[in-house]
């Protein structure tokens, strides 16, 4: 006899849905075995303990599914090991930012009226030097770049003022050097490996982790941070000195450093577990392996793979080409010395001048000198911040999470659009040359070769000399900028680093003044209004220069009755100090709108003080 088929309702999750189907499938398919439904019956009894246990298997099977998914889970561990998949590593704490100024003597040399600072008295600083603070114990505040009063360039000017006189002579000079700071603290701690493990990892317990500084091992190997363990390549900067590379040292005073794309073997990844717990994991490889330096070509694309035949379906990458199985090396029979940060919070939100104490020795580079007069001079080394430091709080919530890792998810640090590459290349370090402004497009179809496709992007620079004052891009900093696009440029890409063409402009101007305002006041506030206007901080490539505009804000200068006349004129010649492009103002100048050129220009005032005249004139 076939058995009867029972209907079996699957979608009752809480305790009365259940507790009502189990009574409706006992009335329903044991009609006379039992009949007894009281509340107070043992039938029901038993039926209401299985709906209990059905009803908390369901809560905890919903909830488990629910920690899942990113946009619902609400378990703090989760959502960290859900942004970790992401590509996302949370932020524990938030860190307080600030300027550090540095201040000390030197003495005067030369004679009336070449009198110059003496930088054999220019003192160094250290990098990842701490500055403490005088009102907040424990707050300190860390300086990753070193400082070096003998240096000067447009990325890192040293200002130099007369601190002292003799006479009318200056005896003594004051100089002075700008750091950005942020609100850290350098911890040290050690792990010891034995035999070779296969990515094996350490935790890192501590409150408010900022990241990793820095880690070596027994023999001074330096391990470094990575993204992911198949990257191989990282970012490495060197000092731009002859011996390092002749051919660019002769920019060493607007790009400091160079900046170099090597592989390395010893590397690392790093995760929060928790707000308290940060792990270091390493690769899985050994010394010898060395798979990461073989050059990809037809012999050995796919290595490793199980059968050639695989190779018409697999999906390479750059970073892992070859498909290698090391991923790094993993840390043997060594210690680990690793120096990690530790920070931040609304208690390292300081006041201005709190930050006076120097934790690290300053040192002199140059050591024949007089032991009175340097002892003079190291006492005179000064620290302060002129601003308040701001930012700092507690790290990232539950939401912020959740919105941040979903944001770099779609992004993934590639460049996409035209904008991406414009902003990379704006947020480059200045001690690898500073990028003060940047224009990009397409190459003009004019410049395309017959059947040449429309895949390579002209990116035109300009930087800044130690004057704030517009110039043309260095070799060096070209060189720094291409190799730091080259790690997030797609792959159908190509980038043209150009120098962009720069016009230089003067301004005259004629006003009539009310009668009773002083008019040598007035033209002066209309001269500075001017040199606001056309700071050169306030001007991009191809921005036009808008006549209407320039007469609404000379009319609404207090005590300017009329606007009578406003002309731009432009300054030509490389002898006197400015660009080597003239340029057609008038033919440029359409309904009161003077346009830039078609090749990518910036309009400067380069001379404000000389450049911007006036006139009173009368009605």
């Amino acid at each position: 006899m076939a058995t009867k088929r029972k209907n079996i309702e699957y979608i009752n999750r809480d305790f009365s849905e259940i507790r009502a189907s189990l009574v409706d499938y006992a009335k329903t398919y044991f009609p006379t075995t039992y009949n007894d439904f009281t509340p107070t019956s043992p039938g029901m009894m038993f039926m209401e303990m299985a709906a209990y246990v059905g009803d908390v298997l369901s809560f905890y099977l919903d909830n488990q599914i629910q920690e899942t998914y990113l946009q619902y889970a609400r378990q703090t561990n989760n959502l960290y090991e859900l942004a970790y998949m992401f590509g996302y590593k949370p932020n524990v704490t938030q860190v307080a930012t600030t300027y550090i100024d540095f201040y000390q003597q030197v003495p005067a040399i030369g004679t009336a009226p070449n009198i110059v600072p003496d930088f054999d008295y220019a003192l160094s600083i250290p990098q990842n030097s701490i500055v403490q603070s005088t009102t907040t114990p424990g707050v300190s505040f860390l300086i990753e770049d070193p400082v070096d009063f003998s240096v000067s360039s447009s990325g890192d000017p040293t200002e130099v003022t007369v601190f002292s006189l003799f006479g009318s002579n200056p005896n003594y000079f004051l100089l002075k050097k700008t750091r950005k700071a942020i609100s850290a603290t350098i911890n040290t701690t050690t792990f010891t490996f034995g035999s070779p493990q296969q990515f094996s990892t350490v935790t890192i317990n501590a409150d408010k982790i900022v990241g990793i500084l820095d880690v070596f091992d027994t023999n001074d190997n330096e391990w470094y941070e990575i993204d992911y363990l198949a990257q191989d390549a990282i970012y490495k900067s060197i000092k731009n000195t002859n011996p390092n590379d002749p051919n660019l040292s002769q920019y060493e005073g607007d790009t400091p450093y160079l900046l170099q794309l090597e592989q390395v073997q010893r590397r690392f990844i790093t995760r929060f577990l928790n707000s308290g717990s940060l792990q270091l994991q390493f690769g899985a490889g050994t010394a010898n392996d060395t798979d990461e330096y073989i050059v990809p070509n037809p012999d050995n694309v796919g290595l490793g793979l199980p059968f050639e035949k695989t190779k018409l379906t697999t999906a390479y990458a750059p970073s892992n080409f070859i498909f290698t199985k090391t991923y790094g090396i993993a840390p043997s029979n060594t210690t680990l010395t690793v120096r990690y940060l530790t920070g931040g919070g609304v208690v390292a939100n300081v006041p201005a001048n709190d930050l006076t104490t120097l934790s690290t020795t300053a040192q002199f580079l140059n050591y024949n000198l007089d032991p009175t007069a340097a002892q003079t001079i190291f006492n005179s080394l000064a620290v302060t911040n002129p601003i308040a430091a701001d930012g700092g709080g507690d790290g990232d919530t539950t939401e912020e999470i959740r919105q941040n890792a979903s944001a770099n998810f779609a992004t993934q640090l590639r460049n996409v659009t035209q904008d991406d590459y414009l902003v990379r290349a704006l947020s480059m370090p200045a001690k690898y040359g500073v990028v003060s402004k940047a224009y990009i497009e397409p190459t003009k179809a004019v410049s395309l070769s017959a059947g040449e496709s429309n895949s390579v992007l002209d990116l035109y620079v300009l930087s800044f000399n130690v004057n704030n004052k517009l110039q043309y891009a260095s070799t060096a900093l070209k060189q720094n900028l291409t190799t730091y696009l080259s790690q997030y440029r797609m792959v159908n890409d190509a980038v043209a680093i150009k120098d962009a063409f720069i016009i230089n402009i003067g301004v005259n101007f004629d006003i009539i003044v009310l009668p009773e305002f002083n008019s040598n006041q007035v033209l002066l506030d209309c001269i500075t209004a001017l040199k606001e206007y056309f700071a050169i901080d306030k001007w991009q490539i191809n921005q036009p220069i808008i006549l209407k505009d320039i007469n609404v804000l000379l009319d609404q200068i207090r005590g300017v009755q009329t606007v009578k006349n406003v002309e731009i004129s432009n300054f030509v010649g490389v002898n006197l100090g400015y660009s080597q492009y003239s340029y057609d103002i008038k033919a440029a100048t359409v309904a009161n709108v003077i346009y830039p050129s078609l090749d990518p220009s910036i309009f400067e005032v380069k001379y404000p003080d000389t450049d911007i005249q006036g006139r009173v004139v009368n009605l």
